[in-house]
């Protein structure tokens, strides 16, 4: 037996080709292996920027001893959670079920029929500050195995059942309403640290997707209210250590509750799911400082994750073993970079001689603009280029498809609204690599490396994410082809994810070969496929086809009649529900312009920098799209004039040849 890891297409799994542990890749063939060998399986599961993934990586399975402490007793599978969210979700769950708290790396023994029987996350190699080592968890567990094994078996199974049990679908709960949206929106808001920005405490995320709803609720019922609470939240992140102040981009979350201390690792889905919320605040506001991060954001992405097809998973959190390596700052070295200047720069971005993170060094801020832009300008500069020699974080080039499709749709419509054509050429390049390379046979895959697609099939996220993206990109292309193959995707995500005995509830993974097929209604770190998919079912009803729409509807209204319960009782793991709730209670709102033959495009890209959050401008000739059906220009003074026709529901408003006689 040997390692197999060296041919995977993941790279995290090919960070650990060299280990002395004989990995391999989850499968049926490891599970056959651990019933011939009557062994267990060890299950390690983590992704490529992860730094105690590292830490555990370097200290133990490059440990020989301990590799043949693990060769001897077990089966070794590695797994990258971002290439199978569905292991990384059973097993996580396992984890929390049996410790009470979940994270990476995720340390799981298995029984041959992949019951798990003992679960943790990070482990020393030896026992150290109270923690029990690797080397003797490992004795343990192989003790246990071998001399009690119907107690290890029976646990195995109760834990099993628990998981099948809490993985039911929701109930639905309250009817979605304004005053429901109302309700779940002041909650959100009673939990915002008015000192410092954002929700709760300490480690503070970027809450993209409540940020999102944020926005919506304020377009939608015209209160203030929400849109001051996103504004200090978009304003604190992006003035903290957790943006990089020069090259832009959002590292995945601070450990303190002011921003300042960032996790170092910077993820695509979190900078396409903020890239949304700033260019949508930008447009809503004219905010000077929403603007500018949007811009640098989408720098970002290009300068550091672009792959030639699509954007890269993630920059590591370390560098050459040590995190934020390539980040922080002292005062000396300020000093022997910008000579002048450098004493200024350190006031602006918070350099001191104690520091703010280890060893004296200091992450970069901006708590408030420079009173000299060139000059300002010009220390950048310099600081980056001094940056460029120091050495980098990795990179992870795996391209996910749904988090670069909440790519694609940040992109399209911050492109339209912002009036920047090339981040809507973008968006196109990126969804033509997706279709190209991850559409096999009418199915999805979840990611790709170096044009290859790799064997695991999308998740629920992928085909809803996707769908949406497509949607919004024939929306302001104008581009059919989009809007086909988006139909055909949600029509494949229908057939396959949808509950079958539960109208409205969805299934997160494809069926078979796991323990349960999981599923989570509850937004994290990226939304629920569950709000995603109702997204995308809301979008449908300015595109698809006249005899389609009402099924799609009616599985809208089902899918959003689940998600009340969760707005109702945990709105702040409710935003992207939130947001899409928006939109749908509001009508939902989809507006046809009807362009005149020689008309310029000016009314429908006044109307989408106007429309609200999830509201599709759809424009054309007439009859050349569904929603354009019988709907043509309007005779004016002689000539044909763009007509604007606003539609709630099935409902539509007479035509107005201006946007700002649009009632949006």
């Amino acid at each position: 037996m040997a390692n197999r890891l060296q041919q995977s297409n993941s790279p995290y799994l090919r960070q650990h080709a060299d280990n002395p542990v004989d990995w391999q890749e989850w499968g049926d063939e490891a599970f056959a292996q651990a019933r011939e060998r009557d062994v267990p399986i060890l299950l390690s599961v983590g992704y490529a920027a992860c730094h105690w993934c590292h830490v555990m990586a370097h200290e133990t399975f490059e440990d020989p001893d301990l590799a043949a402490q693990m060769n001897a007793s077990f089966v070794c599978v590695k797994v990258d959670r971002e290439e199978r969210p569905d292991i990384d979700s059973i097993y996580m769950a396992a984890t929390v079920a049996m410790t009470g708290q979940g994270g990476w790396p995720m340390t799981c023994f298995l029984t041959p029929g992949g019951d798990p029987f003992y679960c943790g996350t990070y482990f020393p190699p030896r026992s150290r500050n109270g923690q029990a080592g690797f080397a003797e968890l490992l004795d343990a567990v192989h003790g246990t195995w071998t001399t009690r094994r119907d107690e290890v078996e029976v646990a195995g199974s109760k834990i099993t059942e628990h998981l099948r049990a809490t993985a039911q679908t929701l109930p639905e709960g309250p009817r979605l309403d304004i005053q429901l949206l109302a309700d779940a929106t002041a909650s959100i808001l009673a939990d915002e640290d008015r000192a410092h920005a954002g929700f709760g405490r300490a480690p503070k995320f970027p809450p993209s997707a409540l940020l999102e709803g944020l926005l919506r609720s304020t377009e939608y019922t015209g209160e203030d209210t929400a849109l001051d609470a996103a504004t200090r939240t978009l304003h604190a992140m992006a003035r903290g250590g957790i943006y990089d102040q020069l090259a832009g981009g959002f590292a995945r979350y601070a450990v303190d509750e002011q921003w300042v201390i960032p996790h170092f690792e910077k993820m695509l889905y979190d900078n396409a799911l903020l890239l949304r919320a700033y260019a949508h605040h930008a447009r809503r506001t004219g905010d000077a400082l929403s603007l500018r991060v949007t811009a640098e954001t989408v720098a970002f992405l290009d300068e550091y994750l672009w792959t030639g097809s699509g954007y890269a998973s993630s920059l590591d959190a370390d560098t050459e073993g040590v995190e934020g390596l390539t980040y922080v700052w002292r005062p000396d070295e300020f000093a022997e970079i910008l000579g002048d200047d450098a004493a200024w720069a350190a006031e602006l971005f918070t350099v001191t001689d104690t520091g703010t993170f280890e060893q004296g060094s200091s992450t970069l801020r901006l708590p408030c603009d420079p009173d000299d832009a060139e000059r300002y300008e010009s220390v950048r500069a310099r600081l980056s280029t001094a940056r460029a020699q120091r050495p980098q974080p990795d990179r992870d080039d795996k391209v996910v498809t749904g988090w670069n499709a909440f790519a694609i749709t940040a992109l399209a419509e911050a492109g339209a609204s912002l009036d920047r054509p090339e981040w809507i050429g973008r968006a196109r390049e990126i969804a033509n690599g997706l279709c190209d390379v991850h559409l096999v046979d009418g199915d999805l895959h979840r990611s790709s490396l170096d044009g290859v697609v790799g064997t695991p099939l999308g998740a629920l996220e992928d085909y809803a994410a996707f769908t949406t993206a497509l949607f919004t990109l024939h929306s302001v292309t104008g581009e059919e082809r989009w809007r086909t193959v988006g139909l055909e995707i949600l029509d494949r995500a229908i057939t396959v994810f949808a509950d079958p005995d539960e109208t409205g509830a969805w299934f997160d993974a494809h069926p078979g070969g796991l323990l349960l097929r999981p599923r989570d209604p509850v937004d994290g770190a990226t939304p629920a496929g569950a709000s995603l998919i109702a997204e995308a079912l809301v979008a449908s009803a300015a595109v698809a086809d006249v005899d389609a729409q009402q099924r799609y509807a009616d599985l809208a209204d089902a899918t959003l009649a689940r998600a009340g319960i969760i707005l109702a009782k945990a709105p702040r793991s409710a935003g992207h529900w939130l947001a899409v709730a928006q939109a749908y209670v509001a009508g939902p709102v989809q507006v046809a312009v009807a362009q005149a033959p020689d008309c310029d495009g000016a009314m429908a890209a006044q109307l989408r920098r106007r429309a609200p959050g999830g509201v599709l401008v759809i424009a054309g000739e007439q009859d050349s799209g569904p929603l354009l059906q019988e709907r043509g220009p309007v005779p004016t003074g002689g000539r044909l004039r763009d007509a604007a026709y606003v539609c709630r529901g099935r409902v539509c408003d007479l035509p107005v040849t201006t946007a700002d006689a649009a009632r949006l």
